[in-house]
């Protein structure tokens, strides 16, 4: 691995298909996403690879992952772009849009790749038909064996949900279960991992859990107004992705914003958290 390795942390991309109305989607992420795209193409050094924690749709349908395709092959990026899913992306149009796969069986995509001398392992935390994260039998015991693989080379984590920074059961619609984020501590611990990345809340966050930093994004749809939290949830205009390097003494990240007006675009209180929620999760089930 040489000196001051260069990423891109994108998260939270809600792309929608052009061809589909949706009421749940607050700005126009096409366009969000192809100029943080051709700003990530104007950088100086160039990233050596993108990471994309997750939520890279709106709806999960095939028709968004083909506008994702588009977008990201008219930017004409050289670096690899590893994607990650959450619970906005439904595998059974991931897999067949994305990958060209259609035996894949609604498995959790969970996989790994060593790039420049990191260790990028990227975790499935999508449960279908749910807002938070958890993981599917057989999962942890595959991160268990990615981290013992290459145990020299720094460990870079990629999951839609971060782990639970307090054991509330009422809060874990905003992260990985308290269950799981548990057994994930005990899987890392001792372990060479420099960072987690994810998204799914909507704004920028650095937290140290258990001695390992975990970067949060706002992502590309919309931003959480964190001075309204002891409120509810109102969502801003704004997006922003992230920059990662690491050097010989560690991670650094740098936040990169894009222009906004902090326009309101969608609020509720806390009170009607519960019926949010619940038809959230019914209209997943629909969509089925």
């Amino acid at each position: 691995m040489s000196d001051n390795l260069t990423f891109v942390h994108l998260t939270d991309l809600h792309v929608g298909n052009p061809q589909v109305q949706d009421d749940q989607l607050y700005s126009d992420t096409s366009t969000t996403l192809a100029n943080i795209l051709a700003e990530i193409k104007s950088l100086v050094p160039q990233p050596r690879f993108i990471v994309a924690s997750g939520d890279l749709t709106n709806r999960g349908d095939v028709g968004s992952y083909e506008q994702l395709k588009r977008i990201l092959a008219d930017a004409g990026l050289t670096m690899p772009v590893l994607f990650a899913l959450g619970n906005h992306d439904r595998r059974d149009g991931f897999y067949p849009a994305m990958l060209g796969q259609t035996d894949h069986g609604n498995a959790p995509y969970d996989h790994a790749r060593v790039i420049d001398g990191i260790h990028v392992i990227v975790l499935d935390s999508s449960v279908p038909d749910k807002v938070g994260g958890a993981f599917e039998p057989g999962q942890l015991e595959w991160l268990t064996a990615q981290l013992d693989q290459q145990p020299e080379l720094p460990k870079l984590l990629v999951m839609h949900h971060a782990p639970a920074l307090d054991a509330k059961p009422d809060m874990e619609w905003e992260s990985l279960s308290i269950a799981d984020t548990e057994s994930l501590r005990q899987a890392v611990a001792g372990k060479h991992v420099i960072g987690i990345l994810s998204g799914h809340i909507h704004f920028d966050r650095v937290s140290n859990w258990h001695g390992i930093p975990v970067v949060v994004g706002i992502g590309q749809h919309a931003a959480t107004d964190v001075t309204w939290l002891h409120e509810g949830l109102r969502m801003l205009s704004g997006a922003s992705y992230a920059i990662g390097t690491l050097r010989p003494s560690g991670l650094s990240i740098t936040f990169a914003p894009q222009p906004a007006e902090r326009r309101e675009l969608h609020s509720f209180t806390f009170a009607g958290m519960a019926e949010m929620l619940r038809k959230y999760e019914a209209s997943l089930a629909a969509a089925e």
